[in-house]
């Protein structure tokens, strides 16, 4: 087959073209950062992430047999919004359809509703909407945290854990939150590739965890235990907006810790990624955090 993934140079698009090329599928990608570094020396032909030329999109999908689609943006930056992100993704879906592709995997997120006052989690509900209704064959993955080299949100607590003498949690760290192994994810991404039903399921590992405790375990592992203080989570954000401005991006958002502490993160469906946080930490515990992973440079630079 002949498919297609936004981002196949940026994370979880990494992980889903390299099982196919195994497989000897023929793999393209859209991308918006032609000039990031290809990992696969030329196997993956890359074709310009243009929202603004519904005819390229066109052209560029012809042929295209199933579209993997992971695009989304995490926070507003410049006119990359997540208002413009939905009606991205309608164009996508739209030149998908008009270029007679077969099937759409699509990335999502647990716990999506119209009826969010979240952006991020409307955002996706309205995606997953379009993608159900474009009358092409689909299925959607519902992830949470995404664990893996390249993860934003596991490494940069290591890396404030391994700078730091003391970490702060925003609340009581009570809330809950149900990470997965991007290998996982991409192991569920090449499933439904080849499957011809229509179906949406929660990509959640095995483990859940209150924030304290994940924060604790990755202490734990990287060798870097530290106190653990209860703040606010206006303090929190105060905290990390001045953490940005040294860091030179978005640390965290308002929005991501409203999604976090209302436990919108944990799935009610049984596990379908089977690697344990834990082990994957040890696996990982001398590079996770060692460096800190920004949004903005991946992203916008």
């Amino acid at each position: 087959m002949k498919i297609a993934i936004t981002g196949a140079f940026s994370y979880s698009g990494k992980y889903i073209a390299q099982r196919l090329l195994e497989r000897g599928e023929e793999v393209i990608t859209l991308t918006g950062h032609p000039n990031r570094p290809d990992p696969f020396s030329g196997k993956v032909k890359a074709f310009p992430l243009d929202f603004n030329d519904e005819h390229e999109l066109i052209e560029s999908l012809k042929g295209v047999h199933v579209l993997v689609n992971t695009y989304w943006v995490r926070f507003d930056r410049g006119n990359s919004t997540q208002p413009r992100a939905v009606e991205n993704t309608r164009k996508l879906i739209h030149a998908a359809s008009h270029a007679d592709v077969k099937r759409i995997v699509h990335i999502s997120i647990t716990n999506p509703s119209a009826d969010s006052p979240l952006p991020y989690f409307w955002g996706k509900a309205a995606n997953e909407k379009t993608v159900i209704e474009s009358g092409i064959s689909y299925a959607i993955m519902r992830p949470t945290v995404l664990v893996g080299a390249e993860d934003i949100l596991i490494n940069n607590i290591a890396f404030l854990l391994r700078r730091f003498p003391v970490f702060a949690l925003p609340g009581d760290g009570s809330y809950r939150l149900q990470p997965a192994c991007v290998e996982d994810l991409a192991d569920l991404v090449v499933e439904a590739i080849y499957r011809k039903d229509d179906y949406i399921i929660d990509a959640v590992g095995p483990d859940i965890f209150t924030f304290k405790e994940m924060v604790k375990l990755i202490g734990d592992k990287v060798k870097a235990k530290r106190p653990l203080i209860s703040v606010s989570p206006r303090l929190a954000l105060l905290a990390s907006q001045f953490l940005s401005l040294f860091l030179g991006d978005i640390l965290l958002t308002p929005d991501e810790v409203t999604g976090l502490m209302a436990n919108l993160l944990v799935s009610k469906e049984p596990p379908h990624c089977g690697t344990h946080l834990a082990n994957w930490l040890e696996a990982n515990k001398d590079k996770i955090g060692a460096r800190y992973a920004s949004e903005i440079k991946r992203h916008y630079q």
